[in-house]
């Protein structure tokens, strides 16, 4: 009886005869698709087709010294509002003949640093980090095997660690300083988790400290902190109007608190914005989608991924770039907020 023999692996070399090109144009083809003729891309990709040639990852990094990886770890990948920034900057490193690596770690540091290890035993040649609180451990392993690196969404002020993000403690500020400039005077804030989060820390110290500067109220018992679900900002609401004085004004640690917020008044008859205002961050899509549509603060989350990816490959690529990127922030009023009413809700 005959037996089967096994199948040759086809090679780079395989696949550059039949297409009748060099190996090396087979793997500008492959990793930078974009710089190669039409007509010879089609050549190329017919005949890894016809061939079932798959490149080598492990030697190919070998010889390269690089596997064309970039890591990245976020909170989490239940928020539409990562999913931006994760979106552009997985196009642009694809462009750029680089695969992305995604780990989320829930709010939880030592799971980060798990993930960032194991990201790093993987052979990545860059690393992208959300925020700018993290485990000395995770400096450490970056450190020790120099692998270059981003922190997003926030600013270190030491200037020790590269960043592209927003100032978001000026970003509350300006928030809140137009809640003040409409009249408002008694305050609630359903803040994010600050543990571990220095965003939602920087957002609640910036409006704590605008409504200070103008003698306002912002009592300690209206200040919440929950996770940023929509039951959590409904929950949130619900506490921040116990007591004799109602606020006039809820600041909402970003958009999915405050939509969860707003439906808690929608069922308790509390109207919006007459007797009472409500707004959030990020500008998300559904922000401007809502009736009445969110006041907010807008980030540029998908400009921050391109930025975030341009830092990295320039960096790979030997190039000097700058270590630190603030992106502008805007206030975007809708029909949430209004001056405050005559008498407090009750």
């Amino acid at each position: 009886m005959k037996q089967n023999t096994p199948k040759k692996t086809a090679k780079l070399s395989d696949v550059a005869w039949l297409a009748k090109v060099s190996t090396a144009t087979v793997s500008r083809a492959l990793t930078l698709p974009h710089k190669v003729k039409p007509l010879t891309l089609s050549r190329v990709r017919q005949a890894v087709q016809t061939l079932g040639y798959v490149a080598h990852g492990a030697a190919r990094a070998l010889a390269s010294r690089r596997t064309h990886t970039i890591g990245a770890v976020i909170p989490t990948l239940d928020n539409a509002i990562f999913a931006n920034t994760i979106h552009a900057l997985q196009k642009t490193l694809d462009e750029a003949g680089y695969m992305l690596l995604l780990a989320s770690h829930e709010f939880d540091s030592e799971v980060e640093v798990r993930v960032t290890r194991a990201l790093i035993e993987r052979g990545i040649d860059g690393l992208v980090l959300l925020g700018t609180t993290h485990q000395p451990d995770v400096f450490q392993m970056i450190a020790a095997h120099q692998i270059p690196y981003v922190l997003t969404w926030a600013l270190d002020e030491s200037g020790r660690h590269p960043c592209v993000g927003f100032d978001n403690r000026a970003a509350a500020i300006q928030l809140a300083n137009y809640l003040l400039d409409l009249g408002h005077r008694e305050f609630a804030m359903i803040s994010g988790i600050t543990a571990h989060n220095e965003r939602a820390k920087e957002r609640r110290d910036g409006v704590r400290e605008a409504i200070a500067a103008r003698g306002a109220r912002l009592p300690a018992a209206r200040i919440v902190e929950k996770p940023f679900t929509l039951s959590a900002g409904r929950e949130g609401l619900r506490e921040v109007m116990i007591g004799h004085a109602s606020p006039t004004a809820v600041i909402c640690g970003n958009d999915v608190l405050a939509i969860g917020a707003i439906a808690e008044c929608n069922a308790r008859g509390i109207a919006i914005p007459q007797q009472i205002s409500i707004t959030g961050f990020d500008d998300m899509e559904i922000a401007s989608l809502m009736t009445p549509g969110l006041t907010t603060m807008h980030f540029p989350t998908t400009e921050l991924g391109t930025y975030a990816a341009h830092h990295l490959l320039s960096r790979l690529a030997g190039k000097n770039v700058a270590p630190l990127r603030q992106l502008p922030v805007e206030l975007v009023v809708r029909g949430t907020t209004a001056p405050p009413p005559k008498k407090p809700v009750m």
